[in-house]
C-alpha cells in the first residue's frame, strides 16, 4: 500500500471515530435532558413495554382514564399510587389501594411516601414498573425501541399492531369521558397504478411523503394516525364531532390532491378516498366505528374518488 493511501484510510478512521464520537456524545446529552420515567415490564400485552415520563410534579397511576398512567387491568384500583417528583428524587405512595403496592417486593404501607432508587421494580396490582432515574441512557434506549416498534418506518404512523393495541384504551377513555371521538379511514386511489407506473420504489415514495403530510401538518398531538394496510390508513380524533372530522377530512383530501408529488423527475398525480363516522353511544369498540367509516370510503370510491362521503 503506497503512503498516500495509508494517510486516506488514517483519516477516513479518523472520521469515523469522530463521527461515532459525536453521536454517542449527542446520546449522552438527550439522556441527560431526559426525565425520569416508569416502564412496563408486566402488564396486559398492550401495555408491557410502554414508557411513561414523569414529567409533572404528581403521576398517578390507576385504571380511571383520568389518571397520569392508565392502565386498563381490573388487578389496579381507580386510583393506585402516586409519584411525588422533587428535583432529582422521586418517591412513590400507595394511594389505600385493594391490591398494594410493593417495591422490590417489599409491601409499602398505605399513604406512606417511600424514595425511590434506580432500577427499582414497583408492583401495582399485577402489573409492574421499572423506575429510571433521570438522565438514564436506558430510558433513552427503551423510548427508541418502544418508537421503532410502535411507528411505520416508512410512513411515520403508528402500526396495525399498536392500533389495535390502543384503540379500546381510546374508546374507553371517550366513553368514560363523555366525549365525542370521531374517525377517518382513508387509502390512495389507484395505487397499483402508481406501483405499475412508477415501481414500487415509486410507491414507497408516495407513502412516505403522504406519511410526513398527515404527521406534520393534519393531526394534532391529541389525535392518533395509524397505517392499517398497504395504502389505506386511519385517524381517530379524539374530542372531536363528525363536523370537525369532515373539516379535517376535506383538508386531507384538498392538501393531497394540490401536493406536488416528484418522483425521478415526474410528478405522480395522488389522490384519497376518504370516509368519516363519529362514535356513536351505543358503540363501545372500535370496530363499530371503524366498520361505519370503512364503508364510506367505498362509497366515496363508487361516487367517482377524490372525495369525502360520511357515515350517518
Amino acid at each position: 500500500m503506497s503512503e498516500n493511501n495509508k494517510k486516506y484510510d488514517e483519516v477516513e478512521s479518523e472520521k469515523t471515530q469522530f463521527a461515532s464520537s459525536d453521536t454517542f456524545m449527542g446520546k449522552i446529552k438527550d439522556a441527560t435532558d431526559a426525565p425520569p420515567c416508569l416502564v412496563v415490564l408486566i402488564g396486559p400485552p398492550a401495555y408491557t413495554g410502554k414508557q411513561y415520563p414523569l414529567v409533572h410534579p404528581e403521576s398517578i397511576i390507576g385504571r380511571s382514564v383520568e389518571c397520569t398512567v392508565f392502565i386498563d387491568d381490573r388487578s389496579l384500583s381507580r386510583n393506585h399510587a402516586r409519584f411525588m417528583v422533587m428535583g432529582n428524587d422521586v418517591s412513590v405512595i400507595d394511594m389505600g389501594s385493594t391490591n398494594k403496592t410493593f417495591v422490590n417486593g417489599n409491601l409499602l404501607p398505605a399513604l406512606t411516601p417511600h424514595r425511590l432508587q434506580n432500577n427499582d421494580q414497583i408492583k401495582t396490582g399485577n402489573v409492574v414498573f421499572k423506575y429510571l432515574e433521570r438522565g438514564s441512557l436506558e430510558a433513552m434506549s427503551s423510548k427508541e425501541v418502544q418508537e421503532k416498534v410502535a411507528k411505520d418506518p416508512l410512513t411515520g404512523a403508528y402500526t396495525k399492531a399498536d392500533y389495535l393495541a390502543r384503540s379500546p384504551e381510546l374508546i374507553k377513555r371517550a366513553d368514560t369521558l363523555g366525549e365525542p371521538l370521531s374517525m377517518i379511514v382513508f387509502d390512495i386511489d389507484h395505487f397499483k397504478k402508481i406501483n405499475d407506473s412508477h415501481g414500487h420504489s415509486g410507491g414507497d415514495f408516495v407513502l412516505r411523503e403522504l406519511g410526513a403530510i398527515i404527521c406534520n401538518k393534519m393531526v394534532r398531538s391529541i389525535d392518533y394516525f395509524a397505517r392499517y394496510g398497504g395504502e389505506e390508513f386511519v385517524i381517530m380524533l379524539m374530542g372531536s364531532n363528525s363536523r370537525q372530522a369532515l373539516d379535517v377530512a376535506e383538508r386531507i383530501r384538498q392538501t393531497v390532491q394540490t401536493h406536488e408529488f416528484i418522483y425521478e423527475g415526474k410528478k405522480i398525480n395522488v389522490t384519497v378516498s376518504l370516509g368519516v363516522a363519529e362514535r356513536g353511544t351505543f358503540e363501545k369498540t372500535w370496530e363499530q366505528v371503524f366498520e361505519r367509516a370503512d364503508k364510506a370510503v367505498y362509497h366515496s370510491k363508487n361516487s367517482g374518488r377524490n372525495r369525502v362521503s360520511f357515515a350517518p
